[in-house]
């Protein structure tokens, strides 16, 4: 450093000796200065918010990492494309179509590159390659709000998107959210950049066209409520674009969503010649054709279900494993008669743990009697408060091992329902940010994402577990939304764009 002192005191060369000599000088001496300046901090900034993502996602990788059934699930079809060429599922051995292609071919890869060995252990390369998309999805975030807001708040966003535990914290899980995250981060970003172009050059850009269309169909490849993101965004491009040049708007949005729908064809003439169906996407609830979807169980677990811990407890054990009567919700019973029919149901069910066609008749019956009883409660009231578990609860279950998932019981784990709380009040204020910054009017293309956002909660109002990582795929929008009311609008002309 005394040394570099020492350079910048010196007196620069006679510029009569060589002004090529004098101008290099002055620029090494201006170097260090320019490097200090407030021009040159938010380079700085990008590689510690990336750097700092990169240390919380490893943490949730290597202390929490996470196997599941659907990870299982995509791991075998992926095992089976190699080994067998088969998309199949084994125990028993047959061709499926449970599953979109995209996470399976994702797996598929992976096992080609890094090889399969010991299953469980076969999932350990895509967590830090998941980590890695997870940060792309970060800065694709930043530079949605840096093209359409200004620099301060894409800083804002990186840094919010960085440190997001929400999100980081499914890098950890052999799961599709990361890869769907990152299909609508990068669909907001390529949509951004190809409204404007069309806004600005009368004619749309073929390279952010290409990109968006390849968001929009990776999106629907991975998950089929993906489908959402292109039913927002491709009348969005038209809507933004309808001043522009004549007929090039509905071109732009016709020619996107024609080419996002390209992978599909394939796809569904397999499901045709494999099943004789028509099945473009996958089943509602995930069964290949001719498989029981237990519709009278369904049905009763919607009459009372809002809790994530409820979807646990029982929705998942029918048909499996013996349901405990204790752990039902009082709402789950409207009468003391309706408590002893469905006692006796249950206990008639523990002793098979099989679903049987008489049984499920009889959950029919007992749902279609409830719903008769109140038929606002399960229409309207039960929908909106699923929705709500799945915005506002702790998101603590991808690490339940840590910190209980019945996180209000604090007198059996104070330390940890502390934990859990504080979780679900960093949810909140997030939350609490977006509408902020949505109610400023500060957001770009804010009606198309708004429309994206409702979308989702309607279909979300419709399933029957509640499972907050379904709302995942709207924190995209929920990080831009936050970092612009944090931001708020630029002081200068130089925090523009």
């Amino acid at each position: 450093m005394s040394s570099l002192r020492s350079k910048l005191t010196e007196d620069p060369p006679p510029v009569s000796q060589t002004s090529w000599a004098a101008r290099q000088w002055k620029k090494a001496c201006l170097l260090p200065r320019k490097a200090m300046t407030r021009a040159a901090l938010p380079y700085w900034s990008v590689v510690l918010a990336l750097l700092a993502g990169a240390a919380l996602r490893l943490f949730f990788i290597l202390v929490y990492p996470e196997f599941d059934g659907d990870s299982a699930v995509y791991g075998t079809i992926a095992k089976n494309l190699l080994i067998n060429h088969a998309y199949a599922l084994d125990k028993p051995y047959h061709l499926t179509l449970i599953r979109l292609p995209g996470y399976p071919f994702f797996l598929a890869l992976i096992f080609k590159v890094f090889g399969m060995g010991n299953m469980e252990t076969a999932y350990d390369p895509a967590r830090p390659i998941q980590m890695v998309i997870d940060l792309a999805s970060c800065l694709l975030i930043a530079g949605f709000v840096r093209d359409h807001a200004s620099r301060r708040a894409a800083h804002w966003a990186l840094w919010l998107a960085a440190l997001c535990p929400f999100t980081a914290n499914y890098t950890a899980d052999p799961m599709t959210e990361t890869i769907s995250i990152f299909c609508v981060a990068l669909g907001l970003f390529a949509s951004g950049r190809l409204i404007r172009g069309i806004r600005a050059q009368g004619r749309f850009p073929w390279g952010y066209l290409a990109l968006t269309a390849t968001a929009l169909s990776c999106a629907i490849l991975f998950r089929p409520d993906g489908v959402l993101l292109p039913a927002a965004i491709v009348p969005g491009i038209w809507w933004y674009t309808r001043r522009a040049a004549p007929q090039v708007p509905w071109r732009a949005a016709l020619l996107c969503a024609l080419l996002a729908a390209l992978p599909f064809i394939p796809w569904t003439i397999r499901n045709y010649r494999a099943f004789h169906v028509f099945q473009p996407l996958a089943p509602r609830f995930a069964n290949d054709p001719g498989e029981n979807t237990l519709p009278g169980y369904v049905h009763w677990t919607k009459t009372w279900l809002v809790e994530y811990v409820s979807s646990g407890d029982v929705y998942w054990k029918g048909d499996s494993d013996p349901i405990d009567i204790r752990l039902l919700p009082s709402r789950a019973f409207d009468s003391a008669e309706e408590y002893r029919q469905t006692g006796q149901l249950i206990l008639d069910y523990n002793e098979v743990c099989t679903i049987t066609p008489e049984i499920d008749a009889r959950f029919a019956d007992l749902a279609r009697q409830r719903i008769r009883s109140h038929p606002f409660r399960y229409y309207v009231g039960l929908p909106l408060a699923r929705v709500a578990d799945m915005w506002l609860r702790p998101r603590t279950e991808l690490i339940s091992d840590a910190l209980p998932v019945r996180w209000w019981e604090w007198r059996q784990h104070p330390a940890g329902s502390l934990i859990a709380f504080s979780y679900g009040l960093l949810n909140a204020a997030l939350l609490a940010l977006a509408v902020v910054g949505f109610l400023s009017r500060r957001v770009p293309f804010a009606a198309m994402m708004g429309v994206y956002l409702v979308f989702r909660c309607l279909l979300l109002a419709t399933m029957e577990n509640a499972e907050p990582r379904y709302t995942l795929e709207c924190f995209p929008i929920v990080l831009i939304a936050a970092a612009l009311a944090v931001a708020g609008r630029p002081k200068t002309d130089t925090e523009q764009l």
